[in-house]
């Protein structure tokens, strides 16, 4: 019974938590999701970029 009380009094705090948050409204959800796929695909050609001459400097190297 211990385990079953210890799962009730852990949901409730979590909910009393989830309470507590400020959830973003839609056009910050929004604004929030574009940045992170830019920012995302950016840093993707970035590295992509630095993969590339990176293979070609080695490349050079061992010939």
């Amino acid at each position: 019974m211990g385990y079953l009380k210890r799962a009730q009094e852990f949901f409730g705090e979590v909910l009393a938590e989830f309470r507590k948050v400020t959830w973003p409204n839609r056009q910050e959800l929004t604004n929030s999701t574009v940045v992170v796929i830019t920012v995302t695909v950016v840093v993707a050609f970035f590295l992509g970029g630095v993969d590339i001459v990176l293979a070609r400097i080695v490349e050079r190297i061992l010939r």
